[in-house]
């Protein structure tokens, strides 16, 4: 039983190893003002039906937003991502060989655009169900 329990928590990491694992929650703790509006509208299953996880660990990264049964990934960059392209482009393309779809935000949209970007998860949804 102990055993299973085991593999399970390692599979839905996705081999993230403790400290990723510490992180994600100390991330959890301290979200961004946008990542604060858009999982009032994740949670509980709100957009679609879709189980979205905050803050998910996942290899060696954690994943603003992330829902395993879509395979999707929600980032939500602010300024900082203006000078780290090349580690969001590498990011991303490991995300996306490994399966996972990543759609991208700016704090700018969610904070004063949330319908939008609500309407392009649905999208999303609708296009790959």
């Amino acid at each position: 039983m102990v055993f299973n329990k085991i593999i399970s928590e390692s599979n839905h990491s996705h081999g993230a190893d403790l400290s990723i694992k510490a992180r994600a929650k100390e991330l959890r703790k301290n979200m961004t003002p946008a990542e604060i509006i858009l999982w009032e509208y994740l949670r509980k299953k709100r957009v679609n039906n879709m189980h979205f996880r905050r803050q998910h660990p996942y290899g060696i990264y954690i994943l603003d937003f992330f829902c395993s049964k879509a395979n999707l990934a929600i980032e939500v960059d602010g300024e900082i991502h203006k000078f780290k392209n090349e580690y969001d482009a590498e990011r991303t393309q490991y995300l996306e060989e490994s399966g996972i779809k990543v759609i991208r935000f700016l704090n700018f949209d969610v904070e004063k655009n949330i319908e939008k970007v609500i309407e392009r998860i649905k999208a999303y949804k609708e296009i790959n169900s």
